[in-house]
């Protein structure tokens, strides 16, 4: 399977329960980031993201009042730098408690000093690598030499301590998807988990020009396509076949939600128009309806992963052959 078991019956448990509730949005996952604190300033990191005090912090209890409040089955702890996060081994052992699965987003620097004598392998927890490239690009996407064979050497443990682990690739516009290519060969010979590759979306704090303009994103995605069925890429087919070029869909921006220490982000992970500590004010004034139709010029780029997978899962519904497609694709993958 490409997704442990439980993950994939944890989904559409919850699908089904907020059928039957009546709801058509709801979070499929929930974009927790404890901290804005960072070890490193990454060319396409949002300065909000690497540049928070340890002080500002959100207290514990208040990631965990988050994960309640949105009721997603998956958290993803980022930030910031998660390893950071002093009660990490406490939030992740809240979240599990809840029976919630967690992706820990990290660079990996600090695994061995901040992970694995802490926060012991759990079939609920994936440690999520991020890996822009090989050596050299990685390097110079992350501003500092030596990141990326510092995370090769923490997968490694990673994998050898029992730890269901993943990486996680940024396509920007100097991107060569020769070497997107290159990197999952090496990472599936590293027996990582799984493989997330999404486009490079300009955040509104992000001015550098390394960001994809749509027609990029679709003749880099048309390439990754026609490779992707060799490796264990966690993007389904037909939100590839989106980033391609050869699928539309509007976005479903509440199916991933984040909460900051700023409050809850609205409209989504990567638009700040708003911020509310109040779950009820952030998803009752959103006006989703706008955010779903892709109208807004801050929209007119964006084919993240966050705002389309559920989309495409909406859609398959309406559809026996997408229906079959994703479900081979998920058990025999």
């Amino acid at each position: 399977m490409r997704f442990p078991i439980h993950i994939t019956t944890d989904m559409m448990k919850h699908q089904t329960r907020m059928a039957m509730r009546g709801r058509e949005r709801y979070p499929y996952v929930l974009m927790l980031e404890p901290l804005y604190t960072c070890n490193l300033a990454c060319l396409g990191c949002a300065v909000e993201r690497h540049t928070g005090k340890l002080k500002d912090r959100l207290p514990l209890e208040r990631c965990l009042e988050a994960v309640d409040q949105s009721e997603a089955p998956v958290v993803s702890i980022c930030g910031g730098e998660p390893t950071i996060y002093p009660e990490l081994k406490e939030l992740v052992e809240g979240i599990i408690d809840r029976k919630r699965h967690i992706y820990l987003c990290t660079n990996a620097l600090l695994l061995d000093k901040h992970v694995f004598d802490k926060v012991a392998p759990h079939k609920r927890l994936t440690i999520n690598v991020h890996l822009d490239g090989m050596r050299e690009t990685h390097d110079h996407v992350c501003a500092r030499e030596g990141v990326f064979d510092h995370a090769i050497e923490m997968i490694k443990q990673a994998k050898a301590r029992g730890y269901h682990v993943m990486t996680n690739t940024t396509v920007f516009k100097e991107t060569d998807v020769n070497e997107v290519r290159e990197l999952c060969e090496y990472t599936k010979s590293l027996g990582v988990d799984g493989m997330l590759i999404s486009p490079g979306y300009q955040y509104e704090s992000v001015q550098r020009d390394m960001f994809l303009a749509r027609d990029d994103i679709h003749a880099k995605f048309k390439k990754i396509l026609g490779f992707s069925k060799h490796y264990r890429i966690t993007s389904t087919p037909q939100f590839l076949e989106f980033a391609a070029g050869m699928r539309d869909y509007n976005c479903s921006p509440w199916s991933t939600v984040t909460f900051t220490p700023n409050g809850w982000k609205g409209p989504c992970y990567l638009i700040g128009k708003q911020y509310t500590h109040s779950w009820e004010e952030f998803w009752n004034d959103t006006d989703w309806d706008y955010w779903e139709s892709r109208k807004d010029d801050l929209c007119q780029n964006c084919a993240m992963h966050s705002g389309f997978e559920a989309s495409v899962v909406a859609e398959s519904r309406k559809s026996p052959k997408d229906m079959v497609r994703l479900a081979a694709w998920n058990f025999l993958g």
